[in-house]
C-alpha cells in the first residue's frame, strides 16, 4: 500500500468518520441491532464489521453517495452521509486504504477477491 494514501486516508477518517465509526473502527456498541428509529448504529470497519466482505467499487459507491438504491431498498433510513462534496475520487480511495490496511493479511485477501470476482461479474454483464 502507499504509505502517504494510507496517512491522508487516516486524516480524513479522523477528521470525517471516527465520530461514528470510531476512532479504532470499532464501530457503534451493539451494531447489529436496530436503534429506536429503526435505523441500523454505525457498523465498525475492522476485522469485526462487514465492510471487508464488499468490493472496492460498492465501498467506493457507499463512501460518495450515500446508502441510496440500488444499494440499499427504496425507503430505506440511515445516518449515513454522501461524501461526495466533500472528498473527492483520490480522497475516497485514501480513506478506503486507510480502512484496508488495519486488516488482517486473512481479510485483505479475502475483501481482494471479492473485488476481483466483483469486476470478473461486471465485465460479463458489458
Amino acid at each position: 500500500m502507499d504509505r502517504a494514501q494510507v496517512e491522508t486516508g487516516q486524516r480524513l477518517y479522523a477528521a470525517h468518520c471516527a465520530s461514528c465509526h470510531g476512532k479504532n473502527l470499532e464501530g457503534d456498541p451493539d451494531w447489529q441491532s436496530r436503534l429506536p428509529n429503526g435505523r441500523l448504529p454505525a457498523p465498525p470497519h475492522d476485522d469485526t464489521g462487514h465492510t471487508w466482505h464488499h468490493a472496492d467499487a460498492l465501498l467506493f459507491s457507499i463512501i460518495k453517495d450515500g446508502l441510496v438504491p440500488p444499494i440499499v431498498p427504496e425507503g430505506f433510513e440511515t445516518d449515513m452521509p454522501a461524501f461526495g462534496d466533500k472528498f473527492d475520487d483520490k480522497e475516497i480511495w485514501s480513506v478506503l486504504a486507510f480502512i484496508k490496511s488495519t486488516w488482517s493479511e486473512e481479510v485483505q485477501s479475502y475483501q481482494k477477491l471479492m473485488t476481483e470476482n466483483a469486476a470478473r461479474r461486471d465485465r460479463r454483464a458489458d
